[in-house]
């Protein structure tokens, strides 16, 4: 029973740590997005919306 136990437990905190793991890669990512995003604001610079369509 104990080493069930044992392995429930590990199993468990497997989960845990990919889980912690994947917010952080998708934490990452939108961050990156955002980057990405204002830098090419500020490349075309503040009047890209003004423009006719």
């Amino acid at each position: 029973m104990a080493a069930d136990e044992r392995d429930e437990e590990n199993e468990l905190e497997r989960r845990r740590r990919q889980r912690n793991r994947s917010i952080a890669i998708a934490l990452a990512l939108g961050v990156l997005v955002l980057l990405f995003y204002l830098a090419t604001l500020v490349h075309l610079g503040g009047n890209v919306l003004n423009r006719p369509l």
